[in-house]
């Protein structure tokens, strides 16, 4: 698997670091962040949409990434559709 590195959280500091990849084979982003608190990802479990199962998969997982990092989560969006034309 080959990812590219978009950025890192610029307020990172020892143990902090959310990160953004993208992974231009699988067109996915990729994040690094913190874990919810429990409060947090009680609310996400218990969420409810149409078509969405209540609660989260074995599968997957809840990360927190500040807002901060928005631009780096664009870029990443970015470099991922110009990939497709």
């Amino acid at each position: 698997m080959s990812l590219e590195f978009i950025g890192i959280d610029p307020q990172t500091g020892d143990g902090e670091s959310p990160t953004v990849w993208i992974d231009q084979e699988k067109r996915e982003l990729v994040f690094q962040g913190w874990k919810p608190d429990a409060q947090t990802e009680a609310a996400c479990a218990a969420f409810e949409v149409p078509g969405h199962a209540v609660g989260i998969p074995d599968h997957e997982a809840v990360v927190r990434i500040p807002a901060r990092m928005a631009q780096m989560i664009r870029e990443a969006c970015d470099a991922l559709e110009r990939a497709q034309l």
